[in-house]
């Protein structure tokens, strides 16, 4: 289905939006209050996709894996370009989703291996650094003589970047390298590019997907202890699983593994900072934090959009959405749900089903990493109010975030304190 079709039962005429912008991100919450209420399953002719933003029938669609395939997740929102095309195909790009778009039985096969790699004990040896290196990077900012800093350069865009290359076996000091790969990954595919717009992301793309080759490679040679190290052995031992897909599993991590969480930790700092009463909370009583954090994810994810394929003729909210279809969901609607969340559009830290959230998707593709994203969030919401407790935002009202169908990332956070 192209976004010039109109698909069987939509009404004719003019098309009507209810002031979504499927690529808009600095307040898309009205229009998703817009969406529930006056049609919470909408074809949007703009992007070829039908718009889902109910909790129920998101939840519903995530959970029918049978019926509403998970094969579009990473396909790109705008087709590539010709040039695009031919750098990808002549640098020897073949990557294709770690999980997040494979179905059973392939996708039940590979998680079931990269589970066994992705366990607590590494997140419980990786916990010591990662606290390290949130104390450093805050001390740093906050020797400034001029008491001003931007969370996310000076924070969070470090912090899980590190704790997912350490993870990987990748090398931290390509920091800015990995974010330049994972920039070009989030606008190739989520991103609403011209054909030119598109070459350098593609240039990028071959290098990241070459990268990600090598570290499975260098795991063969070396029996590195990593999570790809991990992922070798068990092939060795017998596992069914190739050097292709863990490396499509390294390319889905080194993105997914520290992108959102840097957003997720942004977010986190930038909605407690902007309801002082609830920083205090914490600050006083830091074992508000897990719930604080499940709060952020619910009130503002990094993901607020998911996307599915309906693979026959089917019903959203009792709207018949015909096979072949592509969905988008909006997680970030369904998070302000009333009919889940009482007082949904309010932040509130105590709240006490604020777990109840979509930002991890539900069923059989529930995000491998989330114990990971959430202590990283809570490390560093623990060491921010032991060690800046009066920190405050600079200016909350030009947060600006990037336009991206899926993603909802702050551009910057700026903050100030006093001595």
């Amino acid at each position: 289905m192209t976004s010039t079709q109109t698909p069987a039962g939509t009404a004719p005429g003019c098309p009507i939006h209810h002031g979504y912008e499927p690529f808009a991100q600095d307040d898309p919450f009205p229009s998703y209050a817009a969406l529930r209420a006056e049609e919470p399953v909408m074809y949007d002719e703009r992007i070829g996709y039908w718009v889902v933003s109910r909790y129920d029938d998101i939840k519903a669609v995530f959970e029918d894996w049978e019926t509403f395939s998970s094969e579009n997740a990473q396909a790109p929102v705008r087709e590539r370009g010709p040039q695009a095309k031919q750098i990808m195909e002549e640098g020897g790009f073949t990557a294709y989703s770690g999980l997040s778009a494979r179905v059973p039985p392939e996708h039940t096969r590979i998680r079931k291996v990269a589970a066994k790699a992705f366990t607590p004990r590494r997140f419980k040896v990786l916990e010591p650094e990662i606290r390290a290196n949130v104390v450093r990077l805050l001390e740093a900012m906050l020797a400034r003589p001029e008491r001003h800093g931007d969370l996310v350069r000076d924070l969070a865009y470090d912090v899980p970047t590190i704790t997912i290359l350490t993870l990987i076996g990748a090398d931290v000091s390509q920091i800015d390298t990995f974010k330049r790969w994972s920039d070009s990954r989030s606008a190739m595919t989520w991103g609403d590019l011209s054909d030119e717009e598109q070459v350098p992301h593609a240039h990028n793309l071959v290098e990241y997907w070459a990268e990600c080759r090598r570290l499975v490679a260098e795991a063969h040679e070396t029996g590195r202890d990593s999570l790809v190290g991990d992922m070798v052995r068990m092939q060795a031992e017998g596992d069914p699983i190739s050097d292709h897909e863990i490396a499509s599993v390294c390319y889905s991590l080194l993105f997914a593994g520290h992108e959102t969480t840097t957003t997720l930790i942004s977010n986190a700092l930038r909605v407690l900072l902007s309801h002082p009463e609830q920083w205090r909370r914490i600050v006083e009583d830091p074992r508000r934090i897990p719930g604080a954090v499940d709060e952020v994810l619910r009130y503002s994810p990094s993901i607020v959009g998911w996307r599915r394929k309906a693979l026959r003729d089917a019903e959203i909210g009792g709207v018949a959405v015909p096979k072949g279809a592509d969905i988008l969901l909006l997680m970030g609607s369904a998070n302000r749900d009333a009919s889940r969340f009482e007082d949904a559009e309010s932040f509130d830290i105590g709240r006490a089903n604020a777990r109840e959230h979509l930002s991890f998707g539900f069923g059989i593709h529930y995000c491998l990493g989330n114990m990971l994203a959430k202590l990283q969030a809570k490390i560093t919401l623990e060491e921010t109010a032991r060690l800046a407790p009066g920190l405050r935002l600079a200016d909350d009202s030009d947060i600006h975030f990037g336009d991206n169908l899926s993603f909802r990332a702050p551009a910057a956070v700026r903050v100030t304190w006093e001595d």
